[in-house]
């Protein structure tokens, strides 16, 4: 990859030829510091790399340039809440006026009725919305909308999925098969910082399984008022629900009362039309975040008219909801901005390239003898190297956020000119990506592969 220096970020010319694990590195100075004055010396535990992280010093397009002046093509983009990439010229230009015309008020703004309006236009399933802050502030709105339309108490997740840090949700994320028990009826297990009497309220589904669903909720109907579903949940791999799987779970929600929220949070960036849409399903809430944002913090709850007004000050008033940045027109001006150029083309064309590094991986693993189940959809995609059927988060085992091996080449992969997730081999796709850089990352992940092997 090139090297790019930026004017008034790189101090000293020769910095930039530093080794990233070099005693001299300024990421390692830059993370000594952080130490002392942040535990862990993070304020988020997806960016943890040991010993330490890059630091970034300035990105534009699908590069990042670090604070040594070396550049990177960006497979994460932020965890994926960047499609266009780093400095969009339009997103940039359009926030750069209204940050010269405010940031906050306390008076609504026209901008974000603009947002609401293309939105609400756009996904079918969506009759209004209102915005937040984060994609975890949604979906804890959310369940408390459903709580209060329903006046019922408990939800459904499934296991190991992931919707953010609400207590209600950070429940069977990553269990073992020391505490997960019967696949038919998984346990309930709370993370250590949540209280334990949330495991009552929440019942654990296991992915894809049709039967064990049925009865589960079933024994629970008259008490579940949600249950939560993300279409490609990363955290059980983007393993994705069988042929009628969404469809069964609109139908059982539908006959016992039960509201159907989908997390778009992440996948939202999957369809021009919202990810449910490639179901044909209509869920009765919706959150949003990450795109929708333009590159700034956002949230959003968004569903059926009935169901939204739960949260209007003019009815029945059951869920109170404020926040001093809802709304704000920096935040409303980039996500319009960005989701303006979001166009059918524009994800047509990211999901033949998600199809294209796909396929790629698998192709090029499996010419070198390497086990690998290629799982994503649109403009994601996630390698698991196994060779075993993937069909729920039980199923893929030795898959872990927290191998070590995949730190290990997550290192590998920095070394050759590409930023990775360090808890497996997972990207997305941005709209200024080329064939090239895909190449470039398939080629890395080989020769990566290779390194940590041995």
């Amino acid at each position: 990859m090139t090297q790019t220096n930026h004017p008034g970020e790189i101090a000293n010319e020769e910095r930039r030829t530093v080794g990233y694990r070099s005693e001299a590195s300024l990421s390692k100075q830059l993370y000594q510091r952080a130490e002392m004055v942040m535990p862990g010396g993070n304020s988020r535990h997806s960016i943890v790399l040991e010993p330490y992280p890059v630091y970034a010093s300035h990105g534009r397009g699908s590069r990042i340039v670090d604070v040594e002046g070396q550049e990177r093509i960006d497979f994460l983009n932020n965890f994926t809440s960047l499609i266009l990439g780093h400095a969009d010229a339009q997103v940039t230009n359009a926030v750069q006026k209204q940050l010269e015309l405010g940031t906050a008020f306390t008076l609504p703004t026209q901008v974000d009725v603009e947002l609401a309006e293309l939105l609400v236009e756009r996904v079918p399933y969506i009759d209004q919305i209102r915005f937040c802050n984060s994609g975890s502030e949604a979906v804890m709105m959310a369940v408390k909308a459903a709580r209060a339309f329903t006046g019922r108490s408990k939800i459904a997740k499934f296991e190991g999925a992931y919707h953010g840090i609400y207590d209600y949700v950070q429940v069977s994320e990553g269990p073992t098969s020391d505490n997960w028990g019967d696949p038919e009826a998984p346990e309930s297990v709370v993370e250590s910082s949540v209280s334990p009497t949330v495991a009552a309220e929440v019942v654990v589904l296991p992915w894809n399984n049709f039967n064990a669903c049925r009865e589960l909720i079933q024994q629970h109907k008259d008490e579940l008022s949600a249950i939560i579903v993300d279409p490609l949940p990363t955290g059980i791999g983007m393993i994705a629900p069988l042929h009628g799987f969404i469809e069964f779970l609109r139908e059982l929600t539908e006959r016992h009362g039960i509201l159907l929220i989908s997390d778009e949070v992440l996948t939202f960036r999957l369809s021009y039309h919202g990810a449910m849409s490639e179901f044909g399903v209509e869920p009765d809430l919706t959150v949003l975040g990450k795109i929708i944002g333009g590159g700034f913090p956002v949230g959003a709850v968004a569903g059926r008219r009935d169901v939204m007004s739960v949260f209007d000050q003019r009815g029945s008033f059951k869920v109170h909801h404020g926040g001093t940045f809802n709304a704000n027109p920096v935040t409303m001006t980039a996500g319009l901005e960005t989701m303006k150029q979001m166009t059918p083309d524009a994800f047509d064309r990211l999901g033949r390239m998600g199809d294209y590094i796909r396929e790629r991986i698998a192709q090029t693993l499996g010419e070198r003898g390497i086990p690998v189940k290629v799982c994503g959809k649109g403009s994601l995609f996630i390698a698991h190297l196994t060779d075993e059927e993937l069909v729920d988060f039980r199923s893929l085992k030795g898959y872990s956020r927290t191998n070590p091996a995949y730190g290990e080449l997550c290192h590998e992969m920095l070394s050759r000119g590409i930023i990775t997730s360090p808890r497996g081999i997972f990207g997305c796709l941005s709209t200024p990506m080329t064939e090239a850089e895909l190449d470039g990352f398939v080629e890395a992940l080989d020769q990566s592969l290779t390194a940590v092997a041995g």
